[in-house]
C-alpha cells in the first residue's frame, strides 16, 4: 500500500479542529454545570444560562489565542 503525501497534513488538520472543539466545549460544559448545580442549591433558574454565556465568551477567548499562536507559529516558519 502506497503512502500518500497528503495523509500527514489531513491527520494534523484533524488534530487541529478535535483541539479547536476541545477547546470550545469544555469550558461551556464546565460552567453550566456550575451554573446548574448553582440553580439547585438556590432554588434559582438563571444561573445555568448565565454561566453557559460565560463559558462560551472563554471558549471563544481560547480558541481565539489558540489560532492566532498557530498563525504566529506558522508565520515565523515562512520566514525562516
Amino acid at each position: 500500500m502506497a503512502k500518500h503525501p497528503y495523509n500527514r497534513t489531513v491527520f494534523q488538520s484533524l488534530a487541529l479542529i478535535s483541539q479547536f472543539a476541545i477547546t470550545m466545549v469544555v469550558p461551556i460544559g464546565l460552567m453550566f454545570a456550575a451554573g446548574y448545580w448553582l440553580d439547585q442549591r438556590l432554588g434559582t433558574s438563571f444561573f445555568a444560562v448565565v454561566f453557559f454565556f460565560i463559558g462560551a465568551l472563554a471558549g471563544f477567548g481560547n480558541v481565539y489565542r489558540l489560532a492566532r499562536r498557530i498563525y504566529m507559529e506558522k508565520n515565523r516558519d515562512d520566514q525562516l
